[in-house]
């Protein structure tokens, strides 16, 4: 039997409602079923990387239709605009593509239909900076990580956002499990990552001394790091602007004009585009950017995981990142048979392997994180958190942070990951589309690997451009951007000095993370300024806090108004739809 007519045997086994076709060296499948676990496993049945580009699932769940959510904003801002490129996305790939190519002589637009970069899974993850120890070495997983987490080190200096290379650890939780970091430290040496190394018991306590008590030991990769995700994509996106590009906020593509295989223009709710050439970065919608370019040959199945913050005074009890071994995680814990061991074992060598864990993190901020799990799911929007989830989340790393407690929890986030059914990035060349380069299924780990990912797309678009035509290098092009000064990091000689320069440093307006008055208003006088309470909230933390803004927000919105010349009312949190304030109250007795 065929490779395909087997695959069409187990998919339809799932349902005969599944059709299964191959076209344009694609699997297609089409149908509609009741569950969206069969949608999901159906995918991935059909995965084959050798023979197939890859997987176009379009099984519909029976009574749920996708809703996208839109900008409110109608009008011909950006009509009859011709940009040498056009980027989709102002997530962390697409910021770092923007900031790559400002090193050219072009124009170059980006549009998200956010209300602010990082809207999407950019801001949601816990800014872990990734080792890729298990990553398959001909995967671009592997290639991108690699080199975006070198990137780091020097980015974070000339861009001035927080990032701290102090490891991550796999903690072991049985004698047994031993076998699997000396297999990985033999990957390493494979995928060249330097300094991998197995711990013992004391020798981890004298990394975490607070490791907890059942840990044998632990694997120890010394690459791995953490940074802020929404900082270092604010930083990219700036010093994009800095450089000469044009970021265009509230604008989402509705639809493509193309002919002969090449995007002639890009309808958005704001005017219509023509660009030379299109970069697709579009996180979750990267699916259907691809379908309206007619270069559609991956599917984004959308993949939820909830994280929770916890307070600072126990960030002091975890100085790198924790994860527990992926067998102690897929095993539950249990008594497994010596056949089940080799079969963990192999999985968690796996690149297929969609989970490292619920992990616990150190943050550039001094909290801890705990998180994410995963949920496939069918809305690509979904970012709600339950109860349910975020208690068993914290049940299960209060195992791996024996110190911390329910009452230390501040807030919860969710996220939604942008995988294909292959797990593995899918950075091309178009393929059935002459003008456009894709950057899809960028889940987990996409912080890491975006910067280098955004070095070739830079590169691949410049070629492309060349082809018809001289592109110059910027030799005004400046790689530094200096961030706002942040007081609660500074010596009393230093803030002493700001605050006599600009008393604005003096008035703390965020008690919690001790913000002033100043930084609030150097962010809204930034290259790139949004006049919103969330994305202040991200640039320099007001409301990130014990209190979550229950002091502060109100006074950050009095600043944003008469910065802006409005009322309060006119302040939104984030959309135009997320409205504050709707009226004053009457004054009472009248």
């Amino acid at each position: 039997m065929s490779s395909f007519r087997s695959k069409v045997k187990k998919i339809r086994a799932l349902s005969p409602d599944i059709e299964v076709t191959e076209e344009k060296g694609c699997i297609v499948l089409r149908g509609e079923v009741d569950q969206w676990e069969t949608v999901v496993k159906a995918g991935r049945l059909a995965v084959d990387c050798k023979k197939y580009y890859g997987v176009i699932n379009d099984i519909r769940l029976k009574g749920y239709r996708p809703k996208e959510k839109l900008p409110s904003e109608k009008d011909d801002l950006y009509d009859g605009e011709k940009p040498d490129v056009l980027i989709i996305g102002g997530g962390l790939t697409g910021c770092a593509a923007a900031r790559e190519l400002s090193r050219y002589r072009l124009n170059i637009m980006l549009v998200e239909k956010g209300a602010d970069v990082a809207a999407g899974q950019s801001s949601r993850n816990g800014g872990a900076v990734h080792v890729g120890i298990n990553y398959s070495p001909s995967s671009q997983k592997n290639y991108f990580n690699y080199r975006g987490n070198i990137m780091y080190s020097r980015l974070s200096k000339e861009l001035d956002f927080p990032f701290e290379r102090t490891g991550h650890l796999m903690l072991i939780g049985a004698k047994w499990e031993k076998i699997l970091p000396k297999l990985l430290v033999m990957n390493s040496k494979r995928l060249h990552i330097p300094g991998v190394r197995y711990l013992n018991r004391e020798q981890l306590l004298k990394i975490e001394p607070y490791a907890p008590s059942w840990a044998y030991g632990a694997l120890y990769m010394p690459t791995g790091g953490f940074t802020s995700p929404y900082k270092v994509n604010v930083a990219l996106a700036e010093n994009a602007v800095s450089n000469g590009v044009k970021i265009c906020l509230n604008t989402a593509v509705l639809d493509m004009e193309t002919k002969d295989g090449e995007i002639c223009s890009v309808k958005t709710n704001r005017g219509t585009i023509y660009p030379k050439l299109v970069i697709n970065a579009s996180g979750v919608y990267a699916d259907v950017i691809a379908e309206m370019a007619g270069d559609r040959t991956f599917t984004i199945h959308p993949r939820k995981g909830t994280d929770i913050i916890l307070d600072k005074k126990v960030g002091k009890y975890i100085r790198t990142t924790e994860v527990k071994s992926p067998i102690t995680v897929l095993g539950k814990d249990r008594k497994l048979s010596a056949a089940e061991r080799v079969k963990m074992i192999k999985f968690a060598l796996s690149h297929e392997n969609t989970s490292k864990g619920i992990a616990v993190i150190h943050t550039v901020d001094k909290n801890m994180i705990v998180g994410p799990d995963v949920q496939e799911i069918p809305d690509r929007e979904d970012v709600t958190t339950d109860r349910e989830t975020t208690e068993r989340i914290l049940r299960e790393q209060m195992r791996v942070a024996e110190k911390i407690k329910p009452s230390d929890v501040i807030a919860y986030f969710a996220g939604v990951r942008a995988p294909t059914y292959e797990e593995d990035f899918q950075v091309r060349k178009g393929i059935f589309c002459k003008n456009i380069l894709e950057a899809a299924g960028i889940q987990s780990p996409g912080a890491t690997a975006a910067p280098a990912i955004g070095v070739k797309l830079a590169r691949w678009a410049v070629a492309y451009l060349r082809e018809t035509g001289s592109v110059k290098k910027n030799t005004d092009f400046n790689p530094i951007r200096k961030g706002t000064p942040h007081l609660a990091s500074l010596s009393e000689k230093e803030r002493d000095a700001l605050i006599k320069e600009n008393p604005d440093y003096g008035e703390i307006v965020c008690r919690c993370e001790e913000i002033s008055k100043g930084e609030i208003l150097d962010v809204l006088r930034s290259p790139l300024p949004v006049y919103t309470l969330d994305a202040v909230k991200r640039r320099c933390r007001p409301g990130m806090g014990r209190c979550q803004g229950g002091f502060c927000s109100p006074l950050v919105v009095q600043i944003l108004a008469k910065e802006c010349g409005c009322s309060v009312e006119d302040i939104r949190k984030n959309t135009a739809e997320s409205r504050i304030l709707f009226r004053r109250t009457k004054e009472a007795g009248k």
